[in-house]
């Protein structure tokens, strides 16, 4: 009876250890991820293989497992997505990359019946911004001149970009019309298939604007033959852009963020996700993220955790009522 005594008793204090050892484990702050991996949700190359090289280069020093980097191609991101709001909504190691067209895909519909609560959004990797732009000849000597002309006469401006309707380069025209007091499908729009093709055609006078991204005219600020009348972010940008004023500045409340980030499953324990929210949140103070967001040609744009998801849904808002004021979803 001793016996059986005590082995009942060790038995005890075994399933007590083991059960401290997950609650521990479920609490935030919890340990590091054991095989971290970011999922490209797209062929190698590209805006998401870009995004996922940042996180597996900027963690590199907090994770003791060298991030792995995988490819998840299909329906530009709506195979990943669809994957992680369902069957592997609980892999805690692994981290998805996401951008600012990725939002637009969801406010269109393009990931089927799935929203930006099927999945939970962990930080951001960098941004680029939305630039209005013309010709050094052009009559709009300003932003109030062209808002103008979008108010008085919304057919009689050309605008032009590298993206069919209902894309980014399309909205950044749209939410102009819209602060002009107009509405997006008034707009007199051409489509390219790359900003390079809309520049070129700018500069030829077949478009009189391009709302393309600021970092596509790095290789043009000196040209001498485009002017940036305002860049769409929510203070000045640095060199080489100190000088151009934001749309805010010259009194139109319009601001396109062009940022890249990343998402995991919906039903990851706290600890994993607060485990990247806080890794990422560290890392953002570092000069070597800010050298490695410099040299993938992306901006400070610095969010993590639950601000950063909270950020993306009302984006995801933003642009829903946008392309449905446009006739582009029902």
């Amino acid at each position: 009876m001793k016996g059986k005594r005590r082995m009942f008793t060790v038995k005890k204090l075994l399933a007590v250890a083991l059960g401290g050892l997950s609650l521990l484990a479920s609490l935030p702050g919890g340990a590091e991820p054991l095989k971290p991996v970011c999922v490209v949700p797209a062929k190698l190359g590209g805006g998401f293989d870009l995004t996922c090289r940042i996180a597996a280069a900027a963690l590199e020093g907090t994770l003791k497992t060298p991030m792995q980097v995988i490819y998840l191609p299909g329906g530009i991101g709506a195979a990943a997505y669809k994957q992680f709001a369902t069957t592997r909504s609980r892999e805690g190691n692994a981290l998805v990359a996401h951008s600012s067209g990725s939002l637009l895909n969801i406010a269109v519909g393009k990931y089927g019946h799935f929203t930006a609560d099927d999945v939970r959004f962990v930080a951001s990797a960098g941004a680029d911004y939305g630039a209005v732009v013309v010709r050094t000849d052009s009559r709009f000597d300003k932003l109030s001149m062209l808002m103008q002309a979008l108010k008085t006469d919304p057919g009689g401006t050309l605008i032009g970009a590298g993206g069919s309707i209902g894309s980014q380069d399309w909205v950044k025209g749209a939410l102009l019309m819209q602060a002009a007091g107009g509405l997006p499908k008034s707009m007199r729009y051409v489509a390219f298939d790359c900003g390079g093709g809309a520049i070129t055609n700018l500069i030829n006078g077949n478009i009189d604007v391009y709302t393309g991204d600021i970092s596509e005219l790095r290789a043009h600020v000196n040209g001498g033959k485009m002017r940036v009348l305002a860049v769409l972010a929510d203070k000045r940008l640095p060199a080489p852009f100190q000088n151009v004023p934001t749309a805010k500045e010259q009194g139109v409340d319009v601001n396109w963020t062009l940022f890249r980030g990343f998402y995991m499953g919906k039903n990851v324990s706290d600890a994993d996700y607060q485990f990247y929210a806080d890794a990422f949140a560290k890392a953002y103070k570092t000069p070597e993220f800010a050298r490695i967001r410099e040299e993938h040609g992306l901006y400070e744009f610095s969010l993590s955790g639950q601000a950063f998801h909270d950020h993306v849904k009302r984006q995801v808002k933003v642009l829903r009522d946008l392309v449905s004021s446009a006739g582009l979803v029902r």
